[in-house]
């Protein structure tokens, strides 16, 4: 099972993210954990990201697309891999067809970005616990206090309104065109074409996950 997980930030990506690792034994995979893991190895490529990380740069898209053919020629990708917040880019996307990387599933979690500010504005925590609360769907007994502890809440500072309109907009530009690209590459004769799954990530987590493993054929 090898499939590229879509979706704007707040989505719920990651929560049906590790449904899917569970379900199928595959690791998940993403552009910061490649990056640290092969400066930390201190492979050619790896040294070669952290002289442009350190000067500033952004990482190229062939030394991208190398760490990706690396990190799958693992052990624990036997089975498939899971890709989350890779490719970003149309040209990541082809270099990784060029590079011979085949996809089975690309999976689009689909939420308007209203509900999306709505779920993240509204996020409270507690920041000594870590207990989260929502001011609309899972509120405290009283408002703005910890439930435990009567401490105050707090809203981070990504979960602000103008941040994560920031964030959807950021996501708009660069990533929401892969939607685009793998839908028509999905609906061409291509036998190397991955299949293009939507999914409304408005509804229940527990409804999401079950559309999602029934997608993919589990």
């Amino acid at each position: 099972m090898r499939l590229i997980l879509l979706g704007a930030p707040g989505a719920g990506k990651g929560t049906q993210a590790n449904y899917i690792r569970e379900k199928f034994g595959i690791p998940q995979i993403s552009t910061g954990d490649m990056l640290r893991a092969a400066v930390k190895a201190g492979t050619p490529l790896g040294l070669e990201a952290k002289a442009i990380m350190d000067a500033g740069g952004l990482v190229r898209d062939d030394i991208i697309i190398g760490l990706v053919k690396e990190r799958i020629a693992q052990d624990d990708c036997g089975n498939g891999f899971l890709f989350d917040g890779f490719p970003r880019t149309i040209p990541q996307a082809e270099a990784m067809i060029a590079a011979g990387v085949d996809i089975d599933y690309v999976v689009e979690i689909d939420v308007p970005d209203v509900a999306i500010v709505e779920r993240m504005a509204g996020r409270r925590v507690h920041l000594a616990s870590g207990r989260t609360y929502h001011v609309a769907f899972n509120p405290p007994k009283a408002a703005g206090k910890d439930d435990v502890t009567g401490e105050e809440l707090v809203q981070r500072d990504d979960d602000k309104e103008e941040t994560v309109k920031k964030r959807l907009s950021v996501y708009h530009e660069q990533t929401a065109v892969l939607v685009g690209f793998y839908g028509k590459l999905a609906e061409s004769d291509s036998a190397k074409a991955p299949k293009y799954v939507k999914i409304d990530g408005t509804r229940a987590v527990e409804t999401v996950r079950d559309e999602v493993l029934k997608a993919l054929g589990a």
